[in-house]
């Protein structure tokens, strides 16, 4: 495949170079996938089956000065807050999202790693991520070696692409470099401070965890695959 052959040149700095998005970039949102703390979900109101709003009681480190309207990564699914009241806040969920997202499988008393939206000065101490979940993976094996897990997950053939070895992906809202790469799967490494601080702590083999590939890799996939498809047409 085509990306497997550049991978390697796109970590040496052999390829094209694209600009990370910034937070003042049209105005568009963005994560930075380290995550500040876990929110427990408290209250599901279910209107209908496509439409679900979530109450959520956040850590004190996301809840300062929160203003209805704002962007929150639950488990890495940027959402919108639309009451508040304390440290708690709701959020409404479309169907797409409820599909899409393992925010669809929670019950209450779950919690849902958080990350409030990234601001102009902060620094990114992972990577850029938008929020937009691309599917839902399973942790199908756990290694543990002393403190330390290497989580492997399922890796779904339309993914496969962009999933490559030392890149970025951002794992429930973590932003993690992707450790190795088999035909089916791949796996990341986890130091404590992330089994402490984030749901992978808890986390058991055939847990679906939301995943979001790096947009610096796609878009540098993608432009390369759609060039070289042309030139090879000619």
């Amino acid at each position: 495949m085509l990306s497997e052959g550049i991978s390697d040149g796109i970590f040496r700095g052999e390829m094209l170079q694209f600009a990370p998005f910034l937070p003042t970039q049209g105005n568009r949102i963005m994560f930075t996938g380290i995550v500040q703390g876990l929110g427990k979900l408290t209250a599901i109101h279910r209107p209908s089956e496509a439409f679900q709003t979530y109450v959520v009681e956040l850590p004190q480190e996301a809840a300062d000065n929160l203003q209805r309207g704002a962007s929150v990564a639950n488990n890495g699914c940027c959402l919108t807050i639309t009451e508040i009241e304390g440290n708690r806040v709701s959020f409404d969920l479309m169907a797409e999202t409820l599909a899409k997202t393992n925010l669809g499988l929670l019950k209450e008393g779950d919690c849902v790693n958080i990350e409030r939206a990234a601001r102009f000065g902060d620094e990114i101490g992972g990577h850029v991520m938008s929020g937009h979940i691309m599917a839902t993976v399973p942790i199908v094996e756990i290694e543990r070696d002393g403190y330390n897990r290497t989580v492997w997950f399922s890796l779904p053939h339309e993914l496969k692409p962009y999933i490559l070895t030392k890149g970025f992906v951002g794992l429930d809202g973590c932003s993690l470099t992707i450790g190795k790469v088999e035909d089916s799967r791949f796996n990341v490494h986890l130091i404590p401070e992330t089994l402490e601080r984030t749901l992978f702590g808890s986390r058991k083999v055939g847990d679906r965890i939301n995943i979001e590939i790096d947009p610096n890799t796609q878009a540098i996939v993608d432009t390369v695959e759609r060039l070289m498809a042309q030139r090879y047409a000619k």
